[in-house]
C-alpha cells in the first residue's frame, strides 16, 4: 500500500485493490481460499479448468448466496438472488447461467 492507503481506516480500506482477485482478497491480505481435487468432485473440478483455460484464471469466487434473506434452500431462491444482485454467473447443477442473458428482472 502507499503511505496514502496505509492511512486509510474500515470500510475505505475496501476500495484498494489488494490482488488480482479483489473480491477474494480480505483487508489485511488474507483470503479463505478452498481447492478441488479432480477425485474428489470431477464436475467441479472440469468447470475451474474450463473457466481456467478461457479465462486465464484458476479462481472462482463461491459467494455462498450469503448476500441475499433469507437463505437461499432452493434453485428459484438462487436465481432471485443471482438477479438481485451484481454476481455475473451461476453455476447450479449442470447449467451456467450468464447475467447478461437473463431477461429483463
Amino acid at each position: 500500500m502507499s503511505s496514502d492507503e496505509e492511512q486509510l481506516f474500515g470500510i475505505d480500506k475496501l476500495n484498494i485493490v489488494r490482488s488480482q482477485i479483489p473480491a477474494a482478497t480480505h483487508v489485511d491480505y488474507s483470503a479463505r481460499v478452498q481447492t478441488v481435487e479432480a477425485s474428489a468432485n470431477p464436475r467441479f473440478h472440469a468447470l475451474l479448468s474450463a473457466f481456467e483455460a478461457r479465462t486465464g484464471c484458476p479462481v472462482v469466487v463461491n459467494t455462498s448466496s450469503m448476500l441475499c434473506e433469507p437463505i437461499v434452500c432452493t434453485p428459484e431462491d438462487a436465481y432471485r438472488c443471482f438477479m438481485r444482485t451484481e454476481m455475473d454467473f451461476l453455476a447450479i447443477g449442470n447449467f451456467l447461467l450468464d447475467k447478461r442473458r437473463q431477461p429483463e428482472w
